[in-house]
């Protein structure tokens, strides 16, 4: 860009799902619009999975942990008073390219939580205001799965057939029918036949570390392609370091770092935030000016607040006979949704997702497993431990409802900073006593599914630190200036030409993954901005 002094309609910071989905959907109508990346394009040449090492990799240069990772395009992460540490990557595609590719969406309920439940808020839209976004960012990403799940209203119709449950589905069913309990097989953002010139999944296991073949979803493969060719544009190696207001208190673009570490100016008559809800609440922080001296867009104080992460455990059955777990997608078997919503009589409010998912190879089985239990011992009796646990476990993941709570936050961290002196956010989080008690029914529940499924023993993590995948509700939606911090179309209260689009914007966190939902607000988003003209 250099200090390139044009103003470009619409300038989108984050090159993740809802960056992408956001800009293609913009680009379609013919609007200029530039997004910067911080990290770059992904190259599949080196994706760990095409070396004997990958396990290796993977707790190194492609651990999902940017504070493990640490590679220049990260940022580091003060988590010393969190119970869960923030998990992302930063690369064109976001987290969706260490991302399983589980591809539920939020239930109805997700969104009138007040109204049903008491707590936390109602969003401002509803599932059926979205339901034309799900059923187009299914279209647009491909997604397989199977028709007629009872846990929802009826969906559109699955773009593919299901992955295979294989020996680890098959035997985890058998479990959940003789209980008499709801269980699905995973819609999967995953292709199981070639779809939109992208080939099918081979089943080889470790999606976490990259698809090399382009059967997951990730949005460098979906969206940016078409995108680029509407016209978008798209700069890597761009980190934005605050947004600049003008004299009227509107945002007038961004100062950026390039690659080259020079600081540039970008101006902008529409600015987008889709940096996730760690990011994104860092840079509008970082956003300070005179007009805005907490923040922009804080004029509710409540920029940071609210964050949520789905506090998850893990129970691993362990079976006597071999399950093949270490083949296919890790995070797209089987889910249940039998305990997702409120029944009182369980001691806690909102309830929690069952996933089933598939287990590591042989070295992540000795570092203590998907289920992140004690490692193995070495020396002797070394090889016997790791014989009776290495293809014979299935693991199940409880993934909690997050009420959202003011008091877990993202703010500035006073001394550290990455590698451009930008101050680093420090997350505070602490995991609730209802979602305490939520994981101990869910962890109870668990051992139960695993004991009718047939292992003869189970092991438990009982809340996973390295689990925040889920990055959620840092700038949430709502019609009420004083409470939420963007209108129900994403748009700033306090700076009317400042857009999010990320899952900052959640009001509620749902009990399962977010993805899906993440891209239809983002295309619900950018079909208000068209219709207002961003005016």
């Amino acid at each position: 860009m250099g200090d390139d002094k044009d103003i470009v309609d619409v300038l989108v910071i984050g090159a993740g799902p809802s960056g992408a989905a956001f800009t293609w959907s913009l680009s379609e109508a013919g609007f200029d619009v530039l997004c910067l990346e911080q990290g770059g394009w992904p190259d599949k040449t080196v994706y760990p999975q095409l070396f004997d090492d990958h396990e290796v990799r993977r707790q190194s240069e492609w651990h999902p942990d940017p504070n493990v990772r640490g590679l220049p395009q990260d940022y580091p992460i003060n988590v010393d008073e969190s119970d869960i540490y923030p998990l992302m990557h930063n690369a064109v595609g976001g987290s969706s390219i260490h991302w399983g590719a589980h591809f539920p969406r939020f239930h109805p309920s997700d969104f009138r939580m007040r109204t049903l439940d008491g707590v936390g808020e109602d969003w401002p839209v509803s599932y059926g205001e979205l339901e034309p976004y799900f059923d187009l960012n299914d279209r647009m990403v491909g997604v397989a799965g199977l028709d007629g799940d009872t846990a929802y209203p009826p969906k559109s119709p699955r773009q593919m057939p299901p992955l295979p449950l294989g020996v680890l589905g098959e035997t985890m069913l058998k479990g959940f029918d003789r209980l008499g309990w709801h269980w699905w097989p995973s819609d999967s953002a995953i292709n199981t036949a070639a779809y939109d010139g992208r080939d099918a999944c081979n089943f080889a296991g470790p999606c976490e570390l990259g698809c090399t073949r382009g059967a997951k979803a990730t949005a460098e493969v979906t969206y940016w392609p078409k995108a680029l060719a509407n016209g978008a544009r798209l700069a890597t190696g761009a980190r934005v370091r605050e947004i600049t207001v003008d004299a009227d208190g509107l945002a007038s673009g961004v100062v950026y770092h390039d690659s080259d570490g020079s600081v540039r100016e970008q101006r902008a008559r529409h600015v987008v935030m889709a940096c996730n809800a760690v990011g994104t609440a860092r840079l509008l922080l970082n956003s300070r000016s005179p007009r805005f001296p907490d923040g922009l867009a804080n004029g509710s104080g409540l920029l940071g607040r609210n964050l949520m992460m789905h506090p998850a455990a893990m129970v691993t059955g362990v079976f006597d006979h071999e399950i093949d777990g270490h083949k296919g997608p890790l995070a797209c078997a089987l889910f249940s949704h039998q305990f997702y919503e409120t029944d009182t009589s369980r001691g806690f409010v909102r309830g929690y997702g069952f996933q089933v998912v598939r287990t590591f190879g042989p070295v992540a089985n000795a570092l203590g497993g998907v289920g992140g239990h004690e490692r193995l011992p070495w020396g002797q009796g070394h090889r016997i431990a790791f014989s009776e646990l290495f293809n014979r476990c299935i693991t199940v993941a409880i993934v909690c409802d997050d009420l959202p709570e003011q008091s877990n936050r993202v703010e500035l961290d006073p001394e550290l900073t990455d590698g451009d002196g930008i101050p680093a956010p420090r997350v505070v989080y602490k995991t609730s006593d209802n979602s305490r008690k939520m994981l101990d029914h869910g962890i109870a529940r668990a051992r139960e599914l695993m004991e009718a499924a047939g292992a003869g023993r189970t092991m438990v993590n009982p809340q996973v630190t390295a689990g925040g995948w889920h990055l959620l509700g840092t700038a949430r939606m709502g019609d009420d200036p004083g409470s939420s911090v963007v209108n129900a179309q994403g748009r700033s209260h306090d700076v009317p030409n400042l857009y999010v689009v990320d899952a900052s914007i959640f009001v509620t966190g749902g009990a399962v993954n977010p993805t899906s939902t993440i891209q239809a607000l983002a295309l619900h988003v950018a079909d208000a901005f068209k219709r207002s003209a961003g005016k």
